[in-house]
């Protein structure tokens, strides 16, 4: 058996994690199973639930008994697992994953990528990093369960067996394009901000009680809608970790889309 993990020590499954079985549709209409497993902790502000502290998916590779497994790991430096997983793919014998940056130090740290995916593919021995370019045009769903969070994981454990067909059902309420199919073209929306420096911001802020805002409940108070960041709610549930640094602040249309935890907002 064959362990592979982003980084030289793989975490130790401990108290909180959750685990289940998970099937996943390929590009080619196959199915594998994988088992994944998430352990929550890392840093977090008091009276929030703790982030994933690490992930992991397992699998035996399609005629090979071989089992590979992808572990996203605790860092220090952004205080949680670098990656939410996206997708598992399997071209030619060789295992790729799609995984999205796990807040906004994760993000940063991994290049600021847009389309805001990091890919990894299996050479054998370890997982390198690739780009965009080099992901086989082949691959385009996002094919596991994407919410790993509070009562949805609970779910999932519950479940034991995750069918292909749930994982579709489950994921059927994600709007965001990016997490609905593999983007390969920049997206508007995470496009790099010009970096003002002055007293002034060169575009004023409207006020969050103007007429076409609604103050939405938060467990840190009363944020207008036009500052909650929706690209980390693409859930429902903002997995941000209480340092208070927001990758993308969007307008909301409709206040009642909006529904889960959210954590601190900075204006």
């Amino acid at each position: 058996m064959m362990g592979v993990s982003m980084s030289a020590c793989a975490g130790v499954f401990g108290i909180g994690g959750k685990s289940w079985k998970e099937e996943v549709l390929l590009h080619d209409g196959s199915k594998i199973v994988v088992e994944r497993s998430v352990e929550r902790g890392g840093r977090h502000e008091i009276g929030q639930e703790p982030p994933i502290k690490e992930q992991s998916l397992s699998f035996i590779m399609p005629d090979a008994n071989k089992t590979v497994t992808w572990t996203s790991d605790y860092s220090d430096d952004v205080g949680h697992s670098n990656f939410d997983l996206l997708a598992l793919h399997v071209l030619n014998g060789m295992p790729y994953i799609v995984t999205f940056p796990n807040g906004h130090l994760a993000y940063t740290k991994w290049g600021s990528p847009n389309p805001p995916y990091v890919f990894f593919k299996y050479d054998g021995k370890i997982w390198q990093r690739i780009s965009l370019e080099e992901l086989p045009a082949e691959f385009k769903t996002i094919n596991v369960a994407l919410d790993v969070r509070g009562r949805e994981v609970e779910e999932l454990d519950s479940l034991g067996f995750v069918s292909a067909e749930k994982v579709r059902e489950l994921n059927a309420h994600t709007t965001i394009p990016e997490f609905k199919t593999i983007v390969r073209t920049p997206l508007d929306a995470w496009a790099a901000r010009p970096e003002h420096r002055g007293p002034k911001a060169p575009h004023p802020i409207a006020s969050p009680t103007s007429s076409n805002s609604e103050l939405i409940r938060t467990e840190d108070g009363w944020p207008s809608p036009d500052m909650v960041e929706l690209k980390r709610n693409y859930w429902g549930r903002s997995p941000t970790t209480g340092d208070g640094a927001q990758l993308i602040l969007s307008r909301v249309n409709n206040p009642k889309e909006i529904k889960g935890v959210y954590h601190r907002i900075s204006f």
